[in-house]
């Protein structure tokens, strides 16, 4: 038995040695035959692959199915993950759906206690935007409406979420929009809340810088920035963006408005606030003279005294027994 096992140790090892040499050899010249660089063997290689390749379809079909089933299952996990987190965001969304009408309620109540009257004019004309402009050096958009509803060169443009730009230039059906990154956009605005004024300049890029700072040390990355009505360009209050920290080291303004899908543009029709022409109504009424007058009786402090009408004063009459005694 013993020499048995031996002679057959015997005859397995050369022929293991030999099918390695065989295998190493075959290896060898299917590198080489696909590595030369040969336009007959390129076209021995072209027919071992279209005689090879499609008959391997039934040993590749178990693979491709395997690899199918974990794309699946990676599919099926993203999917889940969205899903949890979805719930969470609508969750969030709920919160502040409560909050937001609680602070709505609690708007009208102090706006009714304070009687705060609002603009009834300032109201809005949506439009599409046709095209933009197309240059690096101008930020600009066309809407599709002009003339013919109303619009006024000048007027505050917004999207759903902030100021965008103002009109600069109007047709019978079309209006050009100047945003608020082009290098010619200039528009005075305030930080909130410390109520600084500055003036926002363009300059082609995403977040515009801010110009004329009263006190920069004052502002916050955060802070609030609304429109201000400074030079009677826009209303009060429209919301702009949020003050940011350049890699300049200039404080800019991240804007609100996403430019991104200016797709539908407001134009607001703002306008102008009431000047006040005869500035004496604020002041104290005076006479041709120049003498202050008093409002009740409309008539000078002096007369008043004089005619003996009531005033400041008292009106000093002679006295009637000491007439008497001189006669």
């Amino acid at each position: 038995m013993a020499s048995d096992r031996s002679t057959e140790a015997d005859f397995v090892r050369p022929v293991r040695r030999l099918l390695l040499g065989v295998l190493a050899v075959v290896l060898l010249a299917i590198f080489l035959v696909w590595r030369i660089d040969s336009p007959r063997i390129e076209r021995f290689r072209a027919a071992v692959i279209d005689t090879v390749v499609p008959n391997m379809d039934w040993a590749m079909a178990p693979v491709t199915r395997v690899s199918r089933m974990f794309e699946d299952f990676r599919s099926y996990a993203r999917i889940y993950e969205q899903n949890q987190e979805l719930r969470r965001e609508l969750q969030q969304m709920r919160a502040w759906r409560e909050a937001a009408l609680q602070l709505e309620q609690r708007n009208a109540q102090l706006l009714d206690i304070a009687q705060v009257r609002l603009d009834p004019q300032l109201t809005y004309v949506t439009g599409v935007v046709m095209a933009d402009s197309g240059s690096p050096y101008r930020q600009s958009v066309l809407l599709n409406v002009g003339a013919r509803d109303g619009i006024v060169d000048g007027w505050a443009v917004m999207d759903g979420l902030g100021l965008a730009g103002r009109i600069a230039g109007v047709g019978a059906r079309s209006a050009r929009v100047i945003l608020l990154t082009d290098s010619n956009s200039r528009v005075p605005v305030m930080v909130q809340p410390s109520g600084q004024r500055a003036l926002l300049s363009g300059d082609n890029s995403p977040a515009p810088a801010m110009q004329f700072i009263e006190s920069p040390d004052g502002l916050r990355p955060g802070d609030r920035v609304v429109s201000a009505s400074d030079g009677g360009v826009f209303p009060t209050g429209l919301l702009v963006g949020e003050v940011v920290q350049g890699s300049d080291g200039r404080l800019r303004v991240r804007l609100a408005a996403d430019y991104e899908r200016l797709d539908f543009l407001r134009v607001l029709r703002s306008r102008p606030a009431e000047r006040i022409e005869d500035s004496g109504r604020l002041l104290r009424p005076l006479d041709e003279t120049g003498l202050p007058l008093n409002p009740e009786t409309g008539l000078p402090y002096g007369a008043e005294v004089a005619t003996g009408q009531p005033g400041d004063a008292p009106v000093e009459t002679p006295d009637a027994s000491a007439g008497i005694a001189n006669e």
